[in-house]
């Protein structure tokens, strides 16, 4: 059965039922990674390109890295060095693009919307590797993936997300995602850090870290996007820490087997103390190696590499 999806552009496109394939054929992915010789021929033949205008380490190093273990060739495309710096449009770059003939285009942009705009206008598949603050696909599933791995299951758990709500694209993902899949939603964060209606996204809204850490599962703690932010919106770093910061004493409110979780990068001594994010329910770097096996997945699936195994 084919995956039904050409492009990855946000999780209110992927059912409960499309979640759990992924995931699925993400764990048959997983055992790649620690085989002697990282690589299989699933992908020869198939180009992908990264596209990246913003900065980042984890999700453009995962996704080449999952691109090359699949056998993909690949290409990376910074915006410094782009015909973008000279003015070229992002449609005229997507068409140029287009006319070499990649399979697959993986795309980070600071403008919300942006991958869809290109997937409206190009004949290849395009996945969203972030685009401003509206979404971040690929980062949610990973995200399940390493709840399910680490809790068995993610329907009927609670799940505390706590920090910048209203400039993270991981949250709105994670949103929509946990919610598709029956857990419960708890948001925290400063009034001036919390999105307007932020009740109406199906999740619970909480202006204190104390109550939404109270029995929760599954805490994953968020940075503050500075880089998102018109004109600052804390007093300080030091106050958010104080009364928003995971530390030891109030990760206790959460149950005792509760896992920590954080899509990088990390400020520590801001949004969560040292001790916590080495501590043992910490499950960061678990994401990190779960992330190689998603976007492994996501590739495979788009590619109709189901169809190619047939």
């Amino acid at each position: 059965m084919s995956f039904g999806h050409k492009h990855i552009l946000g999780m209110d496109q992927l059912s409960a039922d499309d979640i759990t394939r992924i995931l699925d054929t993400a764990d048959s992915f997983k055992e790649i990674s620690a085989r002697e010789i990282k690589k299989v021929p699933t992908l020869r033949g198939k180009t992908i390109i990264n596209i990246f205008f913003e900065a980042s380490t984890r999700t453009r190093a995962s996704f080449e890295i999952a691109e090359k273990r699949l056998s993909a060739d690949t290409l990376n495309i910074s915006a410094s060095t782009s015909a973008l710096v000279k003015g070229e449009t992002l449609e005229d770059t997507a068409r140029n693009l287009e006319a070499m003939h990649p399979d697959i285009i993986v795309m980070r942009h600071g403008h919300s919307g942006a991958p869809h705009y290109l997937a409206e206008r190009c004949n290849f598949s395009v996945i969203n590797a972030g685009d401003g603050a509206h979404e971040h696909p690929t980062q949610a599933l990973l995200d399940l993936m390493t709840i399910r791995d680490k809790k068995g299951t993610i329907g009927g758990l609670t799940v505390a997300i706590v920090g910048d709500i209203a400039h993270s694209r991981v949250a709105r993902s994670n949103i929509i995602a946990l919610n598709t899949m029956g857990a419960r939603v708890r948001l925290a964060g400063p009034r001036t850090l919390l999105p307007t209606g932020a009740d109406r996204l199906g999740a619970e809204v909480f202006t204190d870290i104390k109550g939404a850490l109270d029995g929760a599962d599954v805490v994953m703690m968020l940075r503050i996007q500075q880089e998102r932010q018109g004109s600052p919106l804390l007093p300080s770093n030091r106050e958010y820490s104080r009364f928003f910061g995971l530390n030891p004493d109030n990760l206790q409110r959460a149950k005792e087997d509760a896992i920590v979780m954080h899509p990088g990068p990390m400020n520590r001594g801001v949004e969560i103390a040292s001790s916590v994010a080495d501590g043992p329910r910490n499950v960061i770097l678990d994401q990190v190696e779960n992330g190689v096996a998603v976007r492994m997945a996501l590739l495979y699936l788009i590619s109709g590499g189901e169809k190619m195994a047939e």
